[in-house]
């Protein structure tokens, strides 16, 4: 690539646009070789919605410019979807009744979407309870957990627009009667790793959790009250599990209701896989963001340029509304119920470098008072436009069943707050609203390691050498969680879809400190809440000394099948056998013949101690990276190499069947990139700092 072609990108982002968003030939050869290439496919496709051959002229080259300029990116689904006939929409809803039938058309409809790289929310709340009689076929219902888990395991198989796999949120009403199994159905740390949960909670649940009563429990099969729980100890239960591994998360259903433009429709009970995107069954949602911080000029009154915001709002919306005209959509119902609501969600990123330039602690006063100022008038613009675009094109076509009947608008909604991971990464700024994770992070990638510095963290320090750094330079965990949530709150306010945003809390963080949060949530007004507890989802895996977590061992069948590998070692050889159960290693056993009695109970040992680890729901990778290299007193060559010991042994023969750690042994409380190996950040969805992977976003 050309130094002018590529000015302004950082090797990280031209490293993630080549992997990830350059169109690739039958070969494998690149066809985009610079961001231009990229930035002006999309441009021209997203413009052909124009109506003369003289507007997609002009559009395209508008289009082509904001993105060239980083000032506005469209989601992942556009970069790598436009002009190659696929979907460029992100979020979708996907409705499921209670019957088989509706839930594999739900099951074969999700692989749809997530072929084509969108993200799925489903509400599981129609479904029957577990052990519900089946009048038809005179058995009981397994309940929705377990289609949860249905489409979990087909999302495993689907790899998303060859690039990732899928993403989903999974949904159930606090007054389902099995709200007490989905509350824990993550806890064990394996379950439903395609997943992302939230309990919709009502607003008789909140008053009862404030009241300290109890709250009623409707079979959705009988359509009536069957039972009572004590709310407190359900509130109790649900910040338990987030406290021990970040989910469930809440969102406040009936405020979303109360809320929605369109809720003649009827009621939204699902959101897509980060929660900024509640939408109706089979309505679907494109986005995009605005880079804040290019609009930083310190030659302002303020130090921000409120006109060339406006432009870039208005010229974003069209794009987006554009989109919907150009796109691809995977289903008929989708597109049917995406072009009657026409809902855009135009987004904000570069929040936290915004405030570093202009000196702002995250979390000051000043601060929060210029999210309110900042949502308050994107809000307005994009609206302003949108009302414009209506007068040309038309309104969206359920305006008569929605709260601006009588008006002019050509979109349901407007503002959504999104994770930016990959796209702000192209950008080269903060993500969304979030802080900044860390000014100077080292991702170890095979045997190398990339470190990576925070730009405006580097600017400052190339000025200011032997300067102390100034206290407006914090990162996500120097700021408490009533700090992060006033950010929420106060974009909120303004954004009439929702805000995707995480609640970022110590490892040492009560759990008094959770039930904080998620009470607080709920008076702030936000229409949701996800916490992130340093370190959560790593300790479920091996726990840390002095924690109150707790693993048992799952209890074994009568019966297991099995697998046995000989491998040769310095003692003669081993024989190890592999139980399975629900299709995972359940327990291993090792032996070795012609060998002192000590070294076959060390055998036996190492067995008995790896079947432990393995029946709580230790990943076997993790005991590969722990047993693999061990030394011993007698190695031996064998066909595979050399074997230094009966661990080694073990742990190649695990290998074997279920792959091994990347790198090695690691440290216990990290996690690793699953496309390319670097080091992730110690977050909820943390995004790759080298490719740019991330499970949901």
């Amino acid at each position: 690539m050309t130094t002018a072609a590529t000015a302004g990108f950082s090797a990280n982002a031209l490293r993630i646009l080549k992997t990830r968003y350059f169109l690739k030939n039958e070969k494998g050869d690149l066809v985009d070789k610079t961001p231009a290439d990229l930035f002006l496919r999309v441009a021209r496709a997203v413009a052909e919605a124009e109506r003369t051959a003289r507007d997609r002229e002009i559009w395209a080259k508008q289009f082509f410019d904001l993105m060239m300029a980083r000032d506005f990116l469209p989601n992942s689904p556009t970069l790598t979807g436009a002009g190659r006939d696929m979907c460029l929409s992100a979020c979708f809803v996907l409705p499921i009744e209670d019957s088989m039938e509706s839930i594999f058309d739900t099951v074969k409809n999700a692989a749809l979407v997530h072929k084509e790289g969108g993200g799925t929310g489903f509400d599981f709340s129609r479904l029957r309870p577990k052990g519900s009689f089946v009048n038809r076929t005179q058995g009981v219902a397994s309940g929705p957990i377990s289609f949860l888990k249905v489409i979990d395991a087909a999302t495993e198989a689907v790899k998303q627009g060859g690039t990732r796999r899928g993403a989903n949120m999974g949904i159930l009403r606090v007054d389902h009667p099995d709200i007490e199994e989905f509350i824990l159905m993550k806890k064990g740390g394996k379950s439903a790793g395609n997943f992302n949960i939230s309990v919709a909670a009502t607003d008789v649940f909140m008053e009862a959790v404030r009241k300290g009563t109890s709250y009623e429990i409707v079979d959705p099969l009988k359509k009536k009250a069957v039972d009572r729980k004590d709310a407190r100890r359900i509130f109790r239960m649900i910040v338990e599990s987030a406290w021990a591994i970040g989910d469930p998360g809440l969102i406040f259903i009936d405020r979303i209701n109360k809320s929605n433009p369109t809720r003649a429709l009827g009621p939204i009970s699902a959101t897509n896989p980060c929660g900024e995107q509640p939408l109706h069954p089979y309505e679907s949602c494109n986005l995009g963001s605005i880079n804040l911080a290019n609009f930083f000029d310190s030659a302002k009154p303020d130090g921000f340029d409120w006109e060339r915001l406006a432009e870039v709002i208005r010229a974003a919306v069209r794009f987006l509304d554009d989109v919907i005209d150009v796109n691809q959509y995977p289903l008929p119902q989708v597109e049917e119920m995406s072009k009657a609501n026409r809902r855009i969600g135009l987004g904000i990123m570069g929040w936290a470098d915004l405030l570093l330039l202009k000196g702002s602690r995250y979390d000051a006063p000043e601060a929060l008072a210029l999210a309110e100022k900042v949502g308050a008038f994107l809000r307005a613009e994009a609206a302003a436009e949108s009302a414009r675009l209506a007068k040309t094109r038309g309104n969206f076509p359920n305006i008569g069943k929605s709260v601006y009947k009588g008006r002019r608008m050509r979109n349901a909604t407007v503002f959504t707050i999104a994770p930016t991971g990959t796209i702000s990464r192209i950008a080269g700024c903060s993500s969304s609203i979030e802080p900044v994770f860390a000014f100077e992070f080292t991702s170890r990638i095979m045997d190398a390691e990339i470190k990576d510095v925070h730009p405006i963290f580097a600017a400052w320090k190339e000025k200011n050498p032997e300067a102390k750094l100034p206290d407006y330079f914090v990162t996500a965990h120097d700021i408490s969680p009533e700090g992060h949530l006033k950010t929420q709150a106060a974009f909120q306010k303004h954004v009439d879809n929702s805000v995707s945003k995480t609640i970022n809390l110590p490892h040492e963080a009560s759990l008094k400190d959770v039930e904080a949060a998620y009470l607080q949530a709920y008076n702030l007004g936000t229409k949701g809440i996800t916490i992130y507890r340093d370190g959560c989802r790593e300790e479920q895996v091996l726990v840390k000394a002095g924690t109150p977590a707790a693993r048992l061992p799952e209890e074994r069948p009568d019966t297991l099948t099995s697998v046995t590998d000989k491998i040769k070692t310095g003692f003669g050889n081993l024989y190890i056998t592999i139980t399975f159960f629900n299709q995972k290693p359940f327990e291993v056993f090792a032996s070795i013949g012609k060998s002192g009695y000590s070294t076959m109970a060390d055998a036996e040992a190492i067995g008995r101690l790896i079947s432990l680890a393995l029946r709580s729901g230790v990943d076997p990778k993790e005991l590969v990276s722990q047993l693999k290299g061990i030394g011993g007193s007698e190695p031996v060559f064998t066909e595979g190499g050399l074997v230094t010991s009966i661990p080694d042994a073990v742990s190649r023969v695990l290998e074997r069947h279920f792959g091994g750690a990347r790198n090695g042994s690691r440290d216990m409380f990290q996690s690793q990139c699953k496309q390319c190996g670097a080091t992730l950040p110690d977050e909820k969805c943390p995004v790759c700092p080298n490719c740019g992977w991330n499970k949901c976003s």
